[in-house]
C-alpha cells in the first residue's frame, strides 16, 4: 500500500511539473495575430499550427492524469486501516486524548474563579453617562431656538 501511494504521488508531481512546463511553452491567443503581420516567427519545431495542437493536447492529457492521481490520493488518504477503531486523525496517529475519567474542576456560576489573582482592578463606572429619561410625549426631541 505504501509503495502504491509513493508511486501515485511521484506520478502526480511529475505531471504537475510537466503541465507547468507545457503551459509556459504555449503561446497566447494574441501571439498568432502578431505572427500574421510579420512581427513574430511562425516557424517552429512542430510547424506553424502543429505546435498549438500538440502542446494543448499534451497539456490536456497531463491534466487528466493529474486529476486521476489527485482522486487516488484523496481515496487512499481517507482509507482507514482495519485494525484501528479510532475515528479521528489523532486517535489513528496514536496520540491519546485527555483522560475522560478525571472529573472536571467545578467552576462557580459567576465565573469568579477564572479571574487571575493579580488582575488590575478597573472601576465599574460606565465611560459614557446614561441618557436622561425623556418624557413619553416626545417634547424633548423638538429642537429649541
Amino acid at each position: 500500500m505504501n509503495v502504491v501511494l509513493t508511486l501515485v504521488l511521484a506520478v502526480q508531481m511529475l505531471t504537475a511539473l510537466g503541465m507547468i512546463g507545457l503551459i509556459l511553452l504555449q503561446h497566447g491567443k494574441g501571439a498568432d495575430m502578431g505572427a500574421a503581420f510579420g512581427s513574430g516567427s511562425s516557424g517552429s519545431l512542430f510547424g506553424a499550427s502543429g505546435s498549438a495542437n500538440f502542446l494543448s493536447r499534451t497539456t490536456a492529457v497531463l491534466a487528466a492524469v493529474f486529476f486521476v492521481c489527485t482522486l487516488l490520493l484523496a481515496y487512499f488518504g481517507n482509507l482507514r486501516p482495519a485494525g484501528t477503531g479510532g475515528s479521528s486523525v489523532l486517535e489513528r496517529a496514536g496520540v491519546s486524548a485527555p483522560a475522560a475519567s478525571a472529573p472536571a474542576p467545578a467552576t462557580p456560576a459567576s465565573g469568579a474563579a477564572q479571574i487571575p489573582a493579580g488582575a488590575i482592578s478597573v472601576p465599574m463606572t460606565p465611560a459614557v453617562p446614561a441618557p436622561a429619561a425623556t418624557p413619553a410625549s416626545g417634547a424633548a426631541q423638538i429642537p429649541t431656538k
